[in-house]
């Protein structure tokens, strides 16, 4: 009776094996890399005072993302901390020193790990979670963005609140300066669109 089952169970794990393959090669195929060009992303800054708005830019250092099948994603984002410019440079200074301490943390980065929809070429409008990086300091957020995709290039769009007091840092304020406790975060990033990246790094 062993005997007579033998070929069916060799044929069970054939099959097997090349459904195993090809859910594989699927999942892969599937995969997304979207890399960042510094040239083409912004990080700006808004932040008010009972006189006025501050208006302010931070640059991106490097970024890549990897987009999976199911919406699971790796990769980082990484802001120069110091590279804050409002016009200012007495203002710039007294950020630097006293709010980021950027001698002490100087990089800002987030790194997603999941996005709550599929991601196809065209528009779409996702929320994306992940860990905010700030003055030492690792924060859970999500985040909404708004995507364009084509066969080879990428753009996005991203806004979030930072709590920066809340969250630890110093308030600059003075006697006669009431600044806002929060600053708005515009995020504006493009690149190049790498499908199934690891069969392409395998060319």
């Amino acid at each position: 009776m062993t005997r007579q089952h033998l070929p069916d169970v060799s044929r069970f794990l054939i099959i097997s094996s090349v459904l195993t393959i090809t859910v594989a090669g699927l999942a892969a195929a599937q995969e997304t890399a979207f890399l960042i060009d510094p040239a083409q992303a912004t990080v700006k800054f808004t932040v008010g005072d009972v006189l006025h708005t501050v208006h302010g830019t931070f640059k991106v250092k490097h970024g890549a993302l990897r987009l999976e099948a199911g919406g699971k994603m790796s990769g980082e984002i990484v802001v120069d901390a110091a590279s804050g410019d409002s016009g200012s440079g007495m203002r710039d200074r007294k950020m630097n020193k006293e709010v980021l301490e950027t001698g002490r943390y100087p990089e800002i980065s987030f790194r997603p790990d999941r996005v709550d929809r599929s991601v196809a070429s065209g528009k779409a409008s996702v929320m994306v979670h992940g860990i905010f990086s700030i003055h030492g300091m690792n924060r859970e957020i999500t985040v909404p963005a708004s995507l364009e995709t084509t066969k080879d290039r990428w753009t996005a769009f991203v806004h979030f609140t930072v709590p920066y007091e809340k969250w630890g840092m110093k308030n600059p304020s003075t006697l006669f300066l009431k600044v806002n406790d929060t600053v708005e975060i515009d995020f504006a990033a493009a690149g190049s669109v790498v499908r199934n990246p690891a069969a392409a790094s395998q060319k």
